[in-house]
Parts: structure tokens; sequence; C-alpha cells
């Protein structure tokens, strides 16, 4: 007996870094808008936690959690790779000394990629994010024999041979100026001229960095953002265009996604110095050294805080002052019962799947609310001082709007012109596309494929605990042996 005929035989993924749902109207982004009508629009899609981007980048190549492919965020102290200084994932030369410390398995779980390699199929990939991000959406690339161009060029790359082909066919690579309009263009038509037309592979990846890159230092409505938003839709339609003039174009799925959302800051806090003024000597993960720290930490509307001196009692110490602190959103660490962590107050890294062996002993949010900004988008929030301005968007935390993400789906299997409002997440994007080539999922996925009829799900669940004044909440939807994260934040 024959096997069923797949879905498709080929796959087109486009990712727009940070774009939130609610963008997607016919006057801000009519191509994409349009798209959603022709296809199943996963409405209450959401990202993982931490909602960062390499984060979120290795949840869509592994269909899984952080707790199974252990990147656990967008830099985090990992001593077994250097104990010199935190590795921060937009570095080139950081990956590298995890890729070597690992012997080669930086990411615990196993990519799709991997598993399209096995069954004699391509990937593609033109990236146009960070060097970690190019690298985390198909680790093997080179091994798998897959092809990946980052537009940061050859230096950035494990792949630097397709940098010098495309450099060849199509010119210098664009300048690096914010909003990214030059670089849009480019990567569209490397895209679409060479990876699609030329490469043909199975599965055809497009990353895009905007509208993530404007909304952090252009704000989120502004006039400059509106329009590269307008740029990366026009950048879509020629995609989808192509598609469609394909002659077996019923045999293509498409994907359009996003890895996370943002909200608008509102306020920056020097959170290092305060918890030095407290008794902690501490070092952000961006200062590149840990001389004379008691603590390693993070920063954005979230981060982690690793304990190097004074063990288990620093780290609730920590803790308790920041329950004390107005500005705190939430507490998570290790262990506990599965809701509530070791220390009472905390929820357990376990309930938001970061309980990776790598996972830090402390992670805190800020406090978020569902305010809106100047330009009217929901969404407000604190961060810790960096280089995002006030007033910028950034993402990381459990606020609604961070975690819901774009997903829209066209092709065999999904419903044409619905909007599916069931729990959905970036850990399906794996398991959906390797469904619409006839493969079955990696034994690490704990996503779902998203095609054929609608699996029953349970009510949301809320989670809730705290300590003395202190109280935080948390609700998720549980999907039989994986869950999704819908919200979370500090009660008032």
């Amino acid at each position: 007996m024959s096997a069923a005929k797949p879905a498709a035989d080929k796959v087109v993924i486009c990712v727009f870094d940070g774009l939130r749902p609610d963008f997607v109207t016919p006057e801000r982004m009519p191509n994409l808008a349009h798209f959603a009508g022709q296809g199943t629009w996963f409405r209450e899609a959401r990202s993982v936690f931490p909602s960062m981007t390499r984060v979120a980048t290795t949840a869509i190549a592994t269909g899984a959690h952080p707790r199974v492919h252990g990147i656990v965020g967008n830099a985090f102290y990992f001593p077994q790779a250097t104990q010199a200084h935190a590795i921060d994932l937009s570095r080139w030369d950081d990956i590298a000394l995890a890729i070597e410390a690992t012997d080669g398995r930086f990411v615990t779980a196993e990519p799709m990629g991997d598993v399209l390699a096995r069954a004699g199929k391509r990937m593609a990939v033109v990236h146009t994010g960070s060097a970690g991000s190019a690298y985390l959406i198909n680790p093997n690339a080179r091994e798998n024999g897959h092809w990946t161009f980052s537009l940061l060029g050859r230096e950035h790359t494990r792949t630097p041979e397709a940098v010098d082909e495309v450099v060849a066919r199509f010119g210098p690579l664009p300048p690096r100026r914010l909003p990214r309009f030059e670089e849009t263009d480019y990567a569209e038509r490397v895209f679409r001229e060479h990876v699609l037309e030329q490469i043909r592979p199975d599965v055809a990846l497009i990353w895009f960095n905007e509208p993530d890159t404007s909304f952090h230092y252009r704000f989120l409505g502004a006039p400059e953002t509106l329009n590269v938003i307008r740029t990366v839709d026009e950048a879509f339609g020629r995609i989808l265009s192509w598609v469609d003039a394909q002659p077996d174009a019923e045999r293509y799925t498409v994907i359009a996604a996003s890895d996370h959302g943002q909200i608008t800051m509102s306020d920056a806090l020097p959170l290092s110095e305060l918890l030095g003024a407290a008794g902690h000597a501490g070092r952000r993960a961006s200062e590149r050294t840990l001389e004379g720290a008691q603590f390693t930490m993070t920063g954005g509307d979230m981060g982690e805080i690793r304990i190097l001196e004074g063990g288990t009692a620093r780290r609730d110490a920590i803790a308790r002052w920041l329950m004390e602190q107005d500005f705190t959103g939430m507490l998570f660490t290790p262990g506990g019962d599965g809701i509530e962590g070791e220390l009472p107050g905390t929820f357990s890294l376990g309930l938001v799947d970061l309980d990776h062996e790598r996972a830090p002993e402390l992670v805190f949010t800020l406090r978020s609310n569902d305010d809106a900004d100047p330009f009217g988008h929901l969404g407000l929030g604190l961060m810790t001082k960096g280089d995002v301005p006030i007033g910028g968007g950034m993402h990381g935390g459990l606020n609604r709007h961070e975690l819901n993400t774009t997903l829209i789906a066209r092709g065999a299997g999904l419903t044409a012109g619905t909007v599916d409002g069931r729990a959905t997440g970036i850990v399906d994007i794996a398991p959906t596309v390797l469904a619409a080539l006839g493969l079955a999922p990696a034994a690490t996925m704990t996503g779902r494929s998203l095609l054929g009829s609608p699996t029953p799900e349970q009510a949301p669940r809320l989670c809730e605990t705290g300590s003395g004044g202190f109280r935080q909440y948390l609700e998720v939807a549980d999907r039989g042996g994986s869950r999704i994260l819908l919200q979370g934040g500090r009660r008032d």
C-alpha cells in the first residue's frame, strides 16, 4: 500500500521579526492582510518565554520549548563556554565558543533542518538578523549541505560561501541604517531570484529584521516605522506573487509568522546599580566582564540573575528584595511543585518551560500593563537601562502583546479565510512544515502540526502565587504534554 501523498512539495516561510498581529491590517500591510484571507490565521498564537529573538528562533527551528532546546536567553552566563563573561548570541565569536564547548550540540533539540536532511530534502535561508539568529534557525546547515545566507557578511556565519555567491550575483551587501529599507529589498530579491528560482529548496525561509529594529529604536507607531512595515509587506507581496505564478502553486504551503510581539517602554531602571545599593555587587552581561561581581544579570524588560558568590542565600535575598519593589513584575526560580518555585512566592521555571540544565537561579520580569502608548498601541512596560530609548519597543516578558505573534498559513490541510482562536504557538511551525512534506516530527518537538482537523483543547488555566504584598499570575493553555503561555504579570 503506497504512502499518502504529502500536502505540499515546497514550503515557503516568511518571518517578520517582532510583528504584532494587530499591525496586520489592510491599511498597514495590505498584502499580508489579503494573504490572511486566503489561509488560516492563528490569531492567538504565542511566542515562548523568554520572548526574545534567539530563544524564539530556536523554538521555530526545533518545534520545542527552551527546556528542550537549551537556548535560554539572547545572552546568558554559560561557563561551559567561558567564565570570563556572559555569552551574547548576537555575536559570532560567542556562538563559536558555545559550539566548540558543546562539540556542536549547543542546540539540544533536533532542528527541522536535520529531519529534512535525513529525508533527502534541502533547506535554504536568507537572514537579515543577527549572526546568532542566522545560525540557530538551521544550526547544522553546513553539515547537512543546506544553504544559509547572512546579510551581515561572511565573517558572521558558518556558511560564508553563500555570502560570496550572493555578492557575486547581486553586488555588495547593502548599508546598515535605520529603518532597514535597503536590507529588506536586497534580501527579498536574493530570496525570490536566487533561492526560489535557482536553488529551489524543499523549504525556503526568509527572515526580515523589520519591524523589530524600528519598533525598538523608532517606536511602534512612528511614521518611519509604518513606512518600513509597508516595505516588508511589499516584499512579501512580491514573494507571494512569485509563488502564485508557479504552475504547481497549489503544491506550495506558505507560512507568514513572527517570533514575538513588542510593547512600548515607559521608563528605564538602573537595576544593577539598585541591587548594588542593596548590598549585591553585580555585572550586566553587556559589560563583558565579571570582575568584582557577586552576580551577573541580563537586561531588557526581563532578565536572568546568576549567582557567582553567596549561593542560594544571595539568590533568595535578591528575590525577596525584588518582591518589595513596585517595579518588579514576576519572579521565577527552579524546582518547586510545578507551579511555585523552590523559593516561596516565585513561580517555577518548569511552569514556563524554562527548566533546562542551563537555566539560571532567578528570572525576573519588570512590570507591564495593557495601557496605550502615545500611538494608541496597547502594552506599556518598564525595562533596565540599555541602548533602547524610553518610548521604544521591547520584548522578552509575558505581557500578552509581546507574546502574541503573527501566524498565518496557506496550503492543503488549512481552511481558507479562517481565523482560528485556539492556543497555538511558534513551536507549532516546524511540526507543521514537516507534516506538509509528509514527514514525522522529531522526537524532541513539543509543538504540533496545525494541518487537518482542530484538536480539542482545555480551557486556559490560571496559576497564582506570591509572598506578602507581592502577587503574580500566569495564564496557560495545556495541550496534552505541552503548553502555550497566554499572558502573565503582577497583581495590583
